[in-house]
């Protein structure tokens, strides 16, 4: 049987950061929803069951959780495309995509978010 890339989605990653450029943004620290996507050709991990054969989510997300908690950021832009660069950074990713979600950013919704991506798709 011929596998598709396998597909790792972290969901509903929440954290706190500095990010905005409105002085109490500043100031005080904000909640943000993380969700990642990676896909990766897993064909060596599911016949091996080998954690060495298989990407490492927990990894992945420590350093998410880490860049995000000890940095400043004005603008979402930036903040995601360093969280993608991470989700994207192993060789055997063949496509990333971030998207991080600022909530009560605007007076009448939920939240604005941002989504990054890199590589393909398929």
């Amino acid at each position: 049987m011929t596998l598709n890339p396998a597909t790792i989605r972290i969901k509903n990653l929440r954290l706190r950061t500095y990010i905005g450029i409105k002085p109490d943004e500043v100031d005080n620290k904000q909640d943000v929803l993380i969700n990642v996507k990676i896909r990766y050709r897993a064909e060596q991990a599911t016949s091996s069951d080998d954690m060495q054969d298989a990407l490492n989510y927990r990894t992945i997300t420590k350093r998410i959780i880490e860049l995000v908690e000890n940095n400043r950021f004005s603008l979402l832009e930036k903040l995601t495309s360093e969280i993608l660069a991470i989700a994207a950074e192993h060789p055997w990713v063949i496509y990333a995509e971030a998207e991080v979600d600022k909530p009560h950013a605007l007076r009448f919704a939920d939240s604005v978010s941002l989504c990054l991506s890199c590589g393909n798709s398929e």
